[in-house]
């Protein structure tokens, strides 16, 4: 089961999309179709894909499921075991929200001191009242930024940066909060 689930999770990677019964006959040898309608049983019963309305092979939770082992000391060295003790849906634990949620490219460094660095993938979620503190994507005066929304005790607001080399930003005309970021994406 776990070689079956390794294919069709390369597949979907791949391809972005679950393989047709005719293509797991031919990515598991498979001469027949029904044999392929008693693995795709077996792998709903594992948990691993289950069938839309109409009919068609969709992937669980399960299948996007990745490992969780536990903590790992980020100063002295400890051992780690190895033992499973959860898994992790990437996709679930990143976008809280997928109908309101999009993603981000993020060019500059005015973000770095937050560890946001140029290239890095920002998650950003809409229709999300922003709070003194987030880091917001915002459209002030005609142009678009990510930084802090920070509030004055008068109750105005202002952009900061998390770079020591840039000021804040104060809008002249108008400030409209797109999204807070939710999450932060890099890959090395």
């Amino acid at each position: 089961m776990d070689t079956h689930r390794r294919a069709i999770q390369s597949f979907y990677e791949e391809h972005r999309r679950m393989p047709s019964y005719s293509e797991m006959a031919t990515l598991f040898g498979f001469k027949s179709k029904n044999a392929v309608a008693k693995l795709v049983n077996k792998l709903i019963d594992g948990g691993l894909v289950t069938k839309d309305a109409q009919g068609r092979i969709i992937p669980s939770r399960a299948l996007n499921e990745v490992p969780l082992l536990g903590l790992v000391e980020a100063g002295i060295p400890t051992s780690v075991d190895a033992e499973l003790s959860d898994t992790l849906d990437i996709n679930a634990y990143l976008v809280e929200d997928r109908a309101r949620s999009y993603i981000l490219e993020v060019k500059g460094d005015s973000m770095i001191e937050e560890g946001i660095r140029e290239g890095d993938l920002v998650i950003a979620e809409k229709g999300v009242t922003a709070k003194d503190g987030d880091i917001v994507i915002a459209e002030v005066d005609g142009g678009w930024t990510m930084k802090y929304l920070r509030t004055k005790k008068d109750g105005s607001v202002y952009l900061e940066p998390a770079n020591s080399a840039y000021k804040p930003i104060y809008p002249k005309y108008d400030l409209t909060i797109a999204a807070i970021v939710k999450g932060v994406i890099r890959k090395y």
